[in-house]
């Protein structure tokens, strides 16, 4: 029967540890393996990985190619019902309020609730995102969530000023076809007087 004390390592799976710096009895050389002098033969030192001596490394010097995703991420900020407790019945809590209460720091794309802990009483919410979760506790306490519209759609132009930019845009295409039947008038007059010039003689 295996017992706590009985455990043992598998046979094989340990082996005794490789002592260097110490000396020629060692079985190692006189230096132990850690060659002559330098940084990589002190106790303790080491360099990191990719370190080329202060030389301009590899990784600076290859060109930088290709799409790279990390530019265009969005940093949400989080909050849980658990930190909405403060907050009388009835309150509207918006990113304004929560960074009035420093729930909320520096620069985010927006709020996010999700579902951790409880919300006791109800609350009226103005959130760019919520879990499923935090949408269950918060419509059986009895509040109510209002999604706020991206940032992009907010900049958008509103629906008037793009009915005069497409009313605009026939007139400015129709310009151009009356130079051209324009030109093909002139082209047939001339046509014309080639043809009479042509049967007077």
């Amino acid at each position: 029967m295996m017992r706590l004390h009985t455990l043992r390592p598998r046979p094989g799976s340990r082996h005794r540890v490789k002592r260097l710096g110490c000396g020629e009895s060692s079985g190692h050389g006189k230096t132990s393996g850690k060659g002559h002098k330098g940084q990589k033969a002190r106790s303790g030192g080491s360099i990191r990985l990719g370190f080329e001596g202060g030389q301009m490394p590899l990784i600076r010097r290859l060109p930088k190619r290709g799409f790279n995703n990390a530019a265009f991420h969005k940093t949400w900020a989080i909050v849980n019902l658990s930190d909405l407790g403060d907050f009388k019945a009835g309150t509207v809590v918006n990113e304004e309020l929560l960074r009035e209460s420093q729930l909320i720091r520096g620069n985010v794309a927006g709020v996010k609730i999700l579902g951790g802990g409880e919300l006791k009483h109800a609350l009226t919410l103005e959130v760019d995102k919520v879990s499923a979760s935090a949408r269950e506790k918060i419509d059986k306490a009895g509040g109510t969530i209002t999604i706020r519209e991206p940032v992009s759609r907010r900049e958008e132009p509103s629906a008037a000023d793009g009915a005069d930019e497409t009313s605009e845009k026939p007139k400015a295409r129709k310009k151009p076809a009356k130079k051209a039947a324009a030109s093909g008038g002139s082209a047939k007059k001339k046509a014309k007087k080639k043809t009479t010039s042509r049967k007077k003689r």
